[in-house]
């Protein structure tokens, strides 16, 4: 399950380390519009983790952290459409091991690897509703995480742990009694809030399901035309 894949890795504090930050990215995409790249004058800094399959924030600039990337022991991670995401616009640079920006063309490619299920048609959902100024992450995925650090020792960073919410179970038994196949919660959306806090993100306004139009007969085809 995606869930597994985004480790529930504990963390000291549930502190977000950006509440102070004014939250910027209502401005930045108040008009729908995403060009494919933009230049910054201050842009963050990130490097990918492949077997998280997430990129680790090592230099944070600008108010989006208040609502983009998990935290985890007091440290931001962000998935593979968050991290394209802010790449296009160029608000962050995802790094080498020399510290020299990967290309955009680097990131695509993660994208169409479609790991965990992960696919461009998801990225793409995920592009338009941040355009639209809401609030998105994984669903089943928690923004922030309070352990017991005595009880996890650190190599926990990589342990797999089922973070699937009964409601994403019931949602999926829906489905499934009418034959759709493949069909998975996908994200959760937060209606647009410059006051958004990870640490009490208040319950989704809407969960967005992704749907196959493989292996499905034509009755299930027919209710999702």
């Amino acid at each position: 399950m995606e869930a597994e894949s985004w480790a529930n890795f504990s963390e000291t504090s549930d502190s977000e380390g950006c509440l102070d930050d004014l939250n910027d990215e209502e401005n930045f995409y108040a008009s729908g519009d995403i060009p494919k790249l933009q230049f910054r004058k201050d842009v963050s800094k990130a490097r990918w983790i492949d077997d998280l399959e997430m990129a680790e924030v090592v230099e944070r600039k600008g108010g989006m952290w208040t609502s983009t990337g998990i935290v985890r022991r007091g440290k931001i991670y962000c998935s593979i459409e968050e991290t394209l995401f802010l790449a296009e616009i160029g608000a962050l640079h995802l790094l080498d091991e020399d510290n020299t920006p990967f290309p955009l063309k680097y990131i695509y490619n993660k994208v169409q690897e479609k790991k965990n299920g992960f696919s461009w048609e998801s990225f793409e959902a995920y592009k338009h509703l941040k355009a639209l100024g809401y609030v998105v992450g994984r669903h089943g995925i928690p923004w922030t995480m309070k352990t017991d650090s005595s009880a996890q020792d650190s190599t926990d960073v990589n342990e797999r742990v089922n973070g699937e919410s009964r409601e994403s179970f019931i949602i999926t038994e829906m489905f499934r009694g009418m034959d759709i196949n493949e069909v998975r919660p996908l994200f959760d959306v937060y209606p647009p809030n410059s006051k958004f806090k990870k640490s009490s993100p208040g319950t989704p306004c809407f969960i967005l399901c992704l749907t196959s139009m493989q292996n499905m007969n034509p009755f299930s085809q027919a209710l999702l035309l």
